[in-house]
């Protein structure tokens, strides 16, 4: 357990380096930068480049927390990326932060670690069972698609809720095939890997999260898509992490109830958080590298 928890806060500090340094690297994108010359400009940017070595990091670290341990404890922990950021927005770029995005970011935390200790998630198995994996994929593949089509029309605040929430299923559909990759990379290596299908699926799952979340920032307001983007994610992983590969929570009704509200005050204060912290990179000291 130790080790999911340090590789996951690890893949959670890394997903926020990322977040801030592909941030920081656009400030400085002017409009004549199109195309290939957009791409030749952020290349020799060191932030940017920084930002995509702390991505596949990020990536790295997630699938060695998920070998190692459940589903249910590290896509819960991938929160506290959002805390990380404020964190490196305050000490790195020397930004003001409200005090509320800071309490926010205490209750966050702090329901977080409640969550996981009143739940006791436990057990599981590396071979999940064909029909599960095809239930799963088949009921969770087809409320992101129903979402997508949906999210064509309405208010932007309603599409970028239904696309966050589609691109949200897509990311705890793709925790669960990197938690199943490993587990072939682990029996068959790579090679004997690419003769299994969650690879493939990983990778369909990938692009499609990145084009459904990049809608949802393009068509809505950050403070609605961001927050479903954060909590749906851990919150379809559980329910994948019993569906398919038989993980388990505490028997006790009292000890549920109360993981099952400090999720829910996790929810706020990720809510909260992404409402009263900085929207741009506004910094009284320069970001370097």
């Amino acid at each position: 357990m130790t080790v999911t928890i340090i590789f996951a806060l690890a893949a959670a500090l890394a997903n926020a380096v990322h977040l801030m340094t592909q941030h920081a690297a656009s400030v400085g994108v002017s409009n004549k930068h199109r195309g290939w010359d957009l791409v030749t400009f952020l290349i020799h940017q060191p932030l940017w480049l920084l930002g995509w070595a702390a991505a596949a990091a990020g990536l790295a670290f997630q699938a060695v927390a998920l070998h190692s341990g459940q589903l249910s404890v590290v896509q819960p922990l991938l929160v506290t990326e959002l805390v990380f950021a404020l964190v490196l927005r305050r000490f790195w770029v020397h930004q003001h932060i409200a005090k509320m995005a800071w309490t926010a970011a205490l209750v966050t935390c702090a329901a977080l670690v409640v969550f996981l200790t009143a739940a006791e998630p436990h057990g599981g198995h590396l071979q999940p069972d064909a029909a599960d994996w095809a239930f799963a994929l088949a009921a969770f593949g087809g409320a992101v698609a129903v979402l997508t089509v949906v999210a064509r029309w309405g208010s932007p605040v309603r599409r970028a809720a239904l696309y966050a929430t589609a691109a949200s299923i897509t990311w705890a559909l793709m925790a669960a095939l990197l938690k199943a990759t490993t587990n072939v990379l682990a029996a068959s290596g790579p090679v004997g890997m690419l003769a299994h299908w969650p690879i493939y699926a990983l990778i369909a799952s990938g692009v499609l999260g990145s084009v459904l979340q990049q809608a949802a920032l393009q068509v809505g307001p950050l403070s609605v898509s961001q927050p479903l983007i954060v909590v749906v994610d851990p919150a379809v992983a559980i329910v994948l992490s019993v569906w398919i590969f038989d993980e388990r929570f505490t028997v006790s009704l009292a000890q549920k109830t109360v993981a099952g509200m400090a999720f829910c005050v996790m929810a706020v204060g990720v809510t909260v958080l992404s409402r009263t912290a900085p929207t741009d990179l506004d910094p009284s000291m320069p970001v370097r590298p």
